[in-house]
């Protein structure tokens, strides 16, 4: 248990609307594991709810961390418990350094206050590891930022954190082929025993560059298929209509 990540039946609601309608998921350190599926499935609802966006009501069901439920913790506990989101469409935070931003979210993960050579060793290091310009620290979190740029601004940030699960949604959605290639490595890189990744993507070419261990189709807030790279493939070849009328038969 200690080493889970587990979503039982979750049932989640936007506004009065039902999205989620009794999802189950469990991924274990060192899996990867990708969702897929239509839009208006529940793809970026099941991200939102996963770190406790206000805007998302869990109607029934569970989310555990290690064994212990999460959904009476605020986004910011579940973050220091260990959890990561990386954002389809990430901010602009105007008037927050990039560097000052990533020293207090390290610090806050930690819970101590991370030194400032320690910290810009570190981040120095991630950095060329992402092909990231050192002036980059000094911009405004996000502030005029391309979509490229925003998104291994993302994989910086789970890089420094360290996450013991960490949810990607969508992170391929604008990426040109070689920001892509830069993300993926990233997340390659990021890939060991202590670390759970969850991709949800629309489609199957992040999955070409980050190797998925287990693939899921989420159709109308529930999953009803599972499988391996093989599955994406027939995805990208045959689209989501043959799933759709397998659901409804």
């Amino acid at each position: 248990m200690s080493d889970t990540f587990e979503i039982r039946n979750l049932q989640a609601k936007v506004e009065d609307k039902p999205i989620l309608k009794g999802l189950n998921l469990t991924i274990r350190k060192g899996e990867v594991h990708a969702i897929m599926g239509p839009n208006g499935s529940g793809k970026s609802t099941l991200a939102n709810t996963i770190l406790g966006h206000p805007k998302y009501t869990v109607t029934g069901g569970d989310i555990l961390l290690k064994g212990e439920s999460i959904l009476d913790m605020e986004t910011d506990e579940r973050a220091r418990r260990g959890l990561f989101l990386a954002f389809q469409y990430p901010c602009e935070v105007p008037g927050v350094r990039m560097s000052n931003f990533l020293r207090m979210a390290c610090s806050a993960r930690v819970g101590r206050e991370i030194e400032v050579m320690e910290f810009f060793e570190k981040l120095e290091a991630k950095m060329k590891r992402l092909e990231m310009d050192e002036k980059w620290v000094k911009r405004y979190l996000n502030e005029g930022f391309s979509g490229g740029e925003k998104k291994r601004n993302e994989i910086l940030q789970m890089m420094m954190l360290e996450p013991e699960f960490a949810v990607m949604d969508e992170t391929d959605s604008g990426l040109d082929i070689d920001a892509l290639k830069i993300v993926s490595h990233g997340v390659n890189e990021l890939r060991g025993p202590n670390l759970g990744i969850l991709i949800i993507t629309h489609y199957e070419r992040i999955l070409r560059y980050i190797q998925p261990d287990v693939i899921h189709i989420l159709v109308d807030g529930r999953i009803v298929k599972s499988g391996d790279a093989d599955l994406a493939k027939h995805l990208e070849e045959h689209g989501y209509d043959w799933i759709t009328k397998e659901v409804a038969a």
